[in-house]
Formats: structure tokens, sequence, C-alpha cells
């Protein structure tokens, strides 16, 4: 009996077709009907009814099936046909509703009704065909040939709805979830031609005799169906653990080559999609299945470098990535697969045209699977971003694979590939892939001090790479002459200034007339981070903005690899081009890495507009000078840092007291030189000893850089605020007047308040403000601190003489009350 039948058209026409059918058998019945033995029949009846509880599910489909067709094949020597139509009718309505664990939906319930009346129908005609000419009504034979069609119209019939709903092979699911049923409906049908023997001899009241020979074909077929699912679910256990093997070995793909994992799900759903399409066999299906997971896995052996690099291959990398699909081939000769993963695997590189690597096999000597997974593997590839470039549209990858039908790719594959790659891009979507198990690739061990054989010094360094012979001697030697003078200066002025800026700014105007360039970029590593140090030419804000995580994009993987890339593509940087609404026209880029004591220190990049631009030997020139521009930067930020440390408040972080009186000279010598009026703000705590004595200095120390922050972030952008020790700070304000220069005391005097509530909880600080004015109170810094600090200190003592009269009248009215 049918379970879960869906309600696709092909299958609704044949239903219909099979109704119509029983509703004729059940007219020819009526129209016919007779009955020479009512008890006799109703005695069938009853037992036909008890014998189709005793069910059994069907493996493989969602059905059962029971011993009633022992009562369809009596009736049809026995009854007439209306009889026999009654009693299959009743039996399979027990079969269907008995105990039964599924709803059945009134589509189901159709075709149930109308399979049976069939079947009785066919066998009936046929019983009377083969009786009415030649052979006798009790002839074994003819009850053989009963038993047969009635076998056949009823699996058939099921075969077909599986078909027709699940688009499986006809003689495939009835040979394999009914054919073997076969022997026991001969079975059934000796029992049946014993019965009617006994009941022509004996009488019909022997049919009873029929029960326990009905229990023993149940319990035989429970007994054998239960060892069938034993078999079944063990090798469903098997299955599933060569499943888990081949995604293990995914796993190690994964943890080499972090941009695989969805591309490998991906193709894997494209592949058996298009091994439908092309009527694969069961064991290249299952080939193509494993292999569209693991066709990388000779990548194990290709260095890591080379897999992640955001740019070009050069020929020597490419000999190292050529040599993965026969290591894939080697691992996997030791899995033993019970279908040919092998050969894809070996092959799926291989072009049509004979032109792929590594055995160049031609045309239809690739193996299909291989044909099927190099096609879909490239759509999936360009399609997604990869490390040296940016996705193409779906649309544009699909006309980029079609271009090399023929050459590339099988145009058979192609041409269907071309048909469904919508179809199958939006199956994919509907089956997101579960992200596998994150290997612990980053963790460190810290047990472990050396290997047995100790450690290596490593001197190797990179090979500059000769500059190619030009047929003009007397150009080629005057071209080295002056780069040599060049780098000669370049290489002399690096070492001048200690200065970042300085040098990094004498460099883009130097390296210019040795690498043509259209933006350049020098990158800062900072813990784990490329930050740009500076940036000129194009698309500066662009590149200005970009924050580098170590071994991302092209600059980060110079970076971590410490190693040149040629021509690599800028738009692999992170965050490059996200927005939408930014454009670029930079289409090449040569970084470098600028290695000092401590190993990269930065990177240098150079683009361009034009694709490819960059020679070798510009590689070079800039190899030439990496390393004393690396050892120069790495001074400078040295010295850069001495500076800020000797110049800077460790605490708050604000300009210390000799920075102020620096600053402070130039803004007096600037406002002389234009006239301009400056304020200068001395400020300190009041209430600050009380914090320390409470709270401790911790909470003293919060409170200082608490207001260091809200300090700078009130003021504005050219204004400059400093700690000139303790809790005394000060601002220099140009161009600010008397009256302005009021409103901000005010504003001092809120900030302050306001952070000493939420560092302490409570009202304990204010401020007492002084202020001095250029040229009023002075023309030098000294004498404009001096005042202001003196006016400060008056309005501190005025502030504890106000507050200590009121901590003495509150005394007073307390003695009063």
């Amino acid at each position: 009996m049918s379970r879960g039948l869906p309600r696709q058209f092909g299958a609704q026409v044949f239903i219909a077709v099979m109704a119509l059918a029983a509703l004729a058998c059940f007219g020819v019945a009526l129209a016919n009907w007779h009955s020479t033995d009512p008890v006799k029949f109703l005695c069938y009846l009853a037992v036909a009814i008890l014998a189709s509880s005793l069910k059994i599910k069907l493996p493989g489909i969602n059905g059962t099936m029971s011993v009633n067709f022992l009562f369809i094949l009596l009736g049809v020597l026995e009854l007439s046909f209306g009889e026999t139509l009654i009693i299959g009718f009743a039996a399979v309505l027990v079969q269907s509703y008995w105990k039964s664990s599924n709803t059945l939906q009134p589509i189901h319930v159709v075709f149930n009704m109308s399979q049976l009346p069939v079947g009785t129908g066919a066998s009936y005609g046929v019983y009377k065909l083969v009786t009415a000419h030649g052979l006798h009504r009790n002839d074994p034979l003819a009850l053989l040939l009963v038993a047969i069609t009635y076998f056949a119209v009823n699996t058939f019939a099921m075969a077909i709805i599986i078909r027709l709903t699940e688009a499986k092979p006809v003689l495939k699911v009835w040979s394999e979830c009914y054919f073997w049923s076969f022997p026991y409906y001969l079975v059934g049908a000796a029992i049946a031609g014993l019965v009617s023997f006994l009941n022509r001899h004996i009488g019909w009241q022997s049919s009873l005799l029929v029960l326990p020979p009905v229990y023993l074909m149940y319990r035989s077929y429970r007994l054998y169906l239960g060892k069938l699912e034993d078999e079944t679910r063990h090798a469903e256990q098997v299955s599933n653990l060569h499943l888990r093997t081949i995604e293990a070995l995914a796993l190690a793909i994964e943890a080499k080559d972090h941009t695989t994992h969805d591309h490998l799900q991906r193709v894997r759903i494209y592949a058996m999609e298009l091994a439908k399409d092309l009527g694969l066999t069961g064991d290249e299906t299952e080939a193509l299945q494993a292999a569209s997971v693991l066709h990388d896995i000779g990548k194990l052996a290709v260095p890591e470098h080379i897999i992640s690099k955001p740019g070009k291959l050069t020929p020597e990398e490419f000999e190292k990535m050529k040599i993965h699909p026969i290591i894939g081939a080697e691992i996997l000769e030791q899995v033993e697969f019970p279908y040919p993963v092998v050969p894809i695997v070996s092959a799926h590189h291989e072009k049509w045209d004979g032109s792929g690597y590594p055995n160049g096999l031609k045309g239809e000597d690739i193996p299909i699977g291989a044909r099927i997974l190099a096609a879909v593997d490239c759509l999936d590839a360009l399609a997604s971003d990869r490390q040296y470039r940016r996705a193409l549209p779906l649309d544009e990858a699909m006309a980029r694979v079609v271009e090399e039908s023929g050459k590339s790719f099988d145009p058979r594959v192609v041409e269907v590939l071309r048909r469904r790659y919508v179809e199958l891009e939006k199956l994919a979507h509907a089956h997101p892939t579960k992200a596998p198990a994150k290997l612990s690739t980053d963790v460190k061990v810290e047990r472990g001090l050396a290997p047995a054989a100790g450690f290596a010094e490593s001197s190797e360094a990179p090979r500059q790479q000769q500059p190619e012979q030009r047929g003009d001697y007397l150009s080629s030697i005057a071209a080295a002459r002056q780069e040599a003078q060049m780098l000669f200066e370049l290489s002399h002025d690096l070492g001048i200034s200690l200065s970042v800026d300085d040098t990094l700014s004498m460099l883009s105007v130097r390296l210019k007339r040795l690498v043509p360039y259209d933006s350049m970029a020098v990158y800062l590593k900072q813990d784990n981070l490329l930050t740009p140090e500076f940036v000129s030419g194009d698309n500066f804000r662009l590149f200005s903005s970009l924050r580098i995580p170590l071994g991302e994009g092209l600059s980060g993987w110079v970076a971590q690899n410490s190693k040149p890339i040629l021509n690599g593509n800028p738009s692999v940087e992170p965050g490059y081009l996200n927005d939408p609404t930014k454009y670029s026209t930079l289409r090449s880029a040569l970084a470098v890495p600028l290695e000092g004591v401590s190993g990269v220190v930065a990177v240098l990049a150079l683009y361009r507009t034009q694709q490819d631009a960059f020679s070798k030997d510009h590689l070079r020139i800039l190899l030439a000078i990496s390393s004393k521009l690396g050892f120069t930067i790495e001074n400078a930020l040295k010295y850069r840092l001495a500076e800020d440390s000797a110049t800077t408040d460790y605490l708050t972080e604000l300009p210390n007291a000799r920075s102020l009186f620096l600053h402070l000279d130039r803004e007096i010598a600037r406002c002389k030189r234009s006239n301009l009026p400056l304020a200068v703000f001395v400020s300190d705590l009041n209430g600050f000893k009380q914090v320390n004595d409470r709270f401790g200095h911790f909470q003293g120390n919060k409170l200082l850089q608490a207001f260091a922050g809200a300090l700078k972030d009130s003021c504005r952008e050219y204004d400059y605020a400093a700690r000139m020790g303790g809790d005394e700070f000060v601002v220099i304000a140009p161009g600010l007047d008397q009256v302005a220069a009021k409103e901000m005391a005010q504003r001092l005097e809120t900030i302050i308040a306001k952070v000493g509530k939420e560092v302490c909880g409570e009202d304990l600080v204010s401020v007492s403000i002084g202020q001095a004015f250029y040229p009023v109170d002075g023309n030098n810094a000294e004498h404009l601190l001096a005042e202001a600090d003196r006016r400060m200190y008056a309005v501190k003592n005025s502030y504890y003489a106000n507050t200590a009269g009121r901590d003495t009248e509150a005394r007073s009215a307390r003695a009063t009350s």
C-alpha cells in the first residue's frame, strides 16, 4: 500500500486513470453479480479481513504489504468476480487504516482503493482467458499465470507512481523494492491451489486450514524483512562512516585553504545535479560525489604561501601547484574506494583539447566525472571571491565557461550547465552548508623548547632577478649607469632624516623616477594590523582609510609571508571598494616587505592603472632598497617613540610641560605675525586631595585621565591642551577674545563637575581657572603662564575661603540648634 505520494501532475493523471479503471471493474462486477454460496463468501471475507491486519512494512519505500493476495487468488478460483472484488476491497481498507502510523490524504486513499480492483480484474480476466483457450480451470499453470499477473500489475503500478513522484527509474524501483517478494506470491499460489483442491474433495470449510499457513507466511516475511532491515542499517552505518571519513579529509583541506569549504559544497551540489541530467551510472555518481569534495586534497602538499597568495603565481610556484591532482590521487588510492574516485581527482584539471595537466588527456579519454567537475569547479571559482581577484557576476562567469566549450570543457557538459546554472545556483542557496569544526591552527604550544637537532640560523635572502638583456647594448649600459646613480642617491638620502614623514615623502619623489606608479602606500605593521602611514597619488582617501589584518589581502599576505607580489590585484585589499559609491581605475600592484632587525616593520605598495604594469626590473629595484628602507623606517619609528615619550605625559597622554613651552612659543610667534589674540587657561582641580584620601590614588589617576579626555574633546581642532603636572592643566586657544574665553572657562567648569560625579559618584571636585591674554598680559610664554597661574590661585583661594565660611556657618547652625 502506498504512503506519502506527493500531488504532482503526472502522478495525478496516473491515479485518475487507475481510478477510472477501478470504477469500470466495479461496474462490470455489479452488472454480473451473483453468489452461489453466501456463507462461503462471508467466511472468506472474514478470514481475509483478519489476515489483512498482519501487514509488513516494505523496505526502501514508505508502504506496507499483507497476505490478503491469498484470498484474491482463492476468489479467482472459487468465487465470482464481484465477490472477489468485495473481499479485496475490504482487505485493503483494513490494511490501510488498521493500526496505521500515518494519516492518509484523499489522493492516497484513491490510489490504494484503485490499485487492488485493477489488479484483481486483470488477474480474473487472465484466468478466464487461459481457461477458455486450452487450460483446465484447475490446471496449476492457470493459477501460476493468475499469481504472476496479480503480482505484476500491483507492483508495477507502485513503481510507476514512485517514478512519477521521485524521478527514480521504474525497473530499478521494481527490482529493489518489490521483486524480492515474487517467490512469496508463488508460495501463496501453491497454498491457494491446495485449498482449492481440498474444497473440491472435502468441502469449502477446509479453507479454515489456510490460517496456520497464512500466519507462517507472515512470520517468515517478518523474519526475512527484519534481517534485511538489520543488513540495510549496517550498510547505512558503513556508508555514513565512509561519508564522515570523506568529510574529515575535506576538513584537512579546509585547514590548509580557508576559502574552500563553501566552494567544495557548492561544487558538490552542482555536480550531482549534472550527473542526473547526463545519466551517470550509480557508481559514477557516487564517485563524482566523493571527488567533488576531495578533488583539492592534493593541495596539502603545496606550500601554504602559494595556495593563499593574493597575486599571480610565478612559473616555479605554478609547477608546485600542478602536482596537487597527482598527490590527491595518490592519497585517495590508499582509501580503496568501491567506485572510481581516483581517476576523477587525477584528471579534474585535464582539458577537452588535450592542453590540461597532469597527463594531457583529451576528449572522451577524460572520465565523465572529471569533465563535469572541471566545468563546475571553474564556474564556481569565477563566481567566488579569491585571494587574487574579486568574484565575477554569475552570468559573466557562465559566459566565460561557455567561451571555453570545446577547448577546456566538454561541450555536452557545458550545454547542460548553461541551461541549468540559474536553477542550480538557487538550489545551492536553498541548501546552506554547515561550517566544519575549526581546527586549532592558531594555538600556541608552550612546551617543547627546541627540536632534537636544535635550531638553524636562517640567512637566506631573496634573490635579485637580473634585468633582461636588450638589443641596444649602449642604451642598456647608459640606463644601468643612470639607475645605479639614482639608487645610490636614494640610498644615501634614506639615512638623512629621522622623521618617518620626511623619509617617506622623499622616497615618493625619488622612487617615481625609478619605478613609475600612480599611487603609493606604506603600511606600518602594528601587532596584527597594517595601517597606512604614508599615501600619495590617486585614491588618496581610499588607501588612507584601509585597515588590513595581517595575512589578508595583498599587503597582509606580503607582511605575513615576507615575500613580494608582482602585478597583484589591488581590489583584494580588505576594505578596498567595499562601498559601491567608490570607484578606482587601479588594476595592478607591486608590494614588497620592509624588514628591520625585528622582522617586517612595513609594506611598500605601488599601484598603477594598467594591467600587469610592473616588470621584474621594477621588483628588482624595490628589493634593492627594501632592506635599507626597512631599517630606516624602524629607526625613525624608534625615534618617534622616544620623542613622544619625552614630550607626552605618560598618565593622560596629553603633551607635558616641556612640549607645552615649545608649542606656546611657536603660537605666540605665529600670532605676532598674524596680529591675532591668544588665550591661555591654567586650571587646577579643587578637592583632588580629598579624592585621593577617600578613594585612593588609583581612583585619583582615573579622574585625571577622564578629565584629560573630556578636556581634549571639548577643545577646538587647533586648540592645544597639556598637563603641567599634578592636577594642573593648560589650554592654549589662539584667536580667542575675552568674551569667548569666559564661555570656554564655564564649559571647563561643567566638564570637571560631570567627570567628578561619574568617577566618584558624588560632587567632590570642581576647577579653578586662571586666564591670560596675548599681547595684553604678556608677550612671551613665561609671562603669560605666570599671569594665568597667579589668577588661577586667586580664584582657588577665593573658592577655599568661601568653602571655609560655609563650613563655619554650618557648624554654628548645628550648635545653635
